[in-house]
């Protein structure tokens, strides 16, 4: 457990005061007892005390108060809370890589079929959209409710050339944009390029975000699949900061392994890697999670997680509320404890 304000436990010191000066108002309460010569004669006229139940609410009260100095400092502890998202964006890799025949009948096609299995798993209220990418990206489907046209989507994907992850995400972004009702009417504006500043200069992406973006659709994820390196302008990295600022979580699915296969394209060999560390980073910088498949069930099985991280996620949750609550039981209990046994308040 975390404290958003940590200095508010200060109180707690308070807390244990009060404690300690009861104690000794207790202390003090046997002395001045004592002063009577025949105690069994007190006894006897004042009858049968109140016992341990007059320390009860006095207890109940100063643990009211410990519970609320907690409060106070906001605590807040990582739960698993329901979360199933509204819109889920699969990134697909088209690269030519995708045709390596190390997962049968190859990577594209056990990747569509468990695409499409991701896709009868979830609820009929989130919306899933389809991008493709290879040299550049695409939206094959807008996010949308309907199962069988996403589906539909997912079989149209053909291997092409190259792999373009940073186009890749900025479209996917777009599309959550276009879902969402975006009060932007440019299309694909969320990626600003500076001008060159002299020849030969190459144009870099800014973290530019439009203030009335930043923070929304965190009800949003991308579900990205490469199996290579990313090869063209521009660097996921540069751009990443744009989802994060959205709040928009990035699961990505590495397939194959970082030695890589050969592929046979056009008639020649060509040897193809896994940057793990891109993606797996990529994961790490919008808070979502990297898996590895070398195989059609590790696939499968992915997608099959990814299903689960969807609804029910592990976030930070403040526990105010809760605490608070806590502390109002107990302050109830020790002032009817104390009317029903001694007629007074604590």
């Amino acid at each position: 457990m975390t404290f958003i304000w940590p200095t508010a436990l200060v109180l707690l010191v308070v807390v244990a005061a009060l404690a300690i000066l009861y104690v000794l108002a207790q202390r003090r309460r046997n002395r001045y007892a004592l002063r009577y010569a025949n105690l069994s004669l007190v006894r006897e006229a004042i009858g049968q005390g109140p016992g341990w139940r007059r320390h009860v609410p006095p207890a109940l009260f100063l643990l009211a108060l410990g519970i609320m100095s907690v409060a106070v400092a906001r605590p807040q502890a990582v739960v698993a809370v329901p979360s199933q998202e509204g819109t889920v964006i699969l990134a697909i890799d088209v690269s030519g890589s995708m045709l390596a025949e190390d997962m049968k009948p190859n990577r594209i096609e056990a990747a569509k079929a468990a695409a499409r299995a991701f896709v009868d798993k979830q609820s009929d209220d989130v919306k899933i959209g389809v991008v493709s990418f290879s040299g550049d990206a695409s939206i094959v489907q807008a996010p949308t409710t309907d199962k069988t046209l996403v589906i539909a989507a997912i079989n149209r994907l053909r291997a092409q050339r190259a792999t373009a992850i940073g186009r890749a995400i900025l479209v996917s972004l777009d599309a959550i944009e276009e879902s969402n009702g975006s009060e932007s009417d440019l299309p694909s504006s969320i990626l600003q390029l500076q001008q060159p500043q002299g020849p030969g200069t190459t144009p870099r992406p800014t973290a530019t975000v439009p203030a009335y973006l930043v923070g929304q659709h965190s009800s949003a994820s991308i579900v990205l699949l490469s199996d290579g390196q990313n090869n063209q302008f521009p660097a996921p990295l540069d751009i990443v900061d744009q989802a994060t600022s959205r709040g928009v979580r990035i699961y990505t699915i590495g397939v194959g392994s970082a030695s890589g296969t050969i592929v046979r394209l056009q008639g020649r060999a060509v040897r193809t890697a896994l940057d793990e560390a891109t993606l797996k980073k990529i994961a790490d910088l919008t808070d979502g999670a990297y898996f590895n498949a070398s195989t059609e069930s590790d696939l499968r099985a992915v997608y099959e997680n990814l299903t689960t991280e969807l609804v029910v996620r592990n976030e930070k949750t403040e526990l105010t509320a809760y605490f608070t609550l806590g502390a109002a039981i107990l302050a109830v209990l020790a002032g009817a404890f104390s009317l029903l046994w001694f007629n007074r308040l604590p």
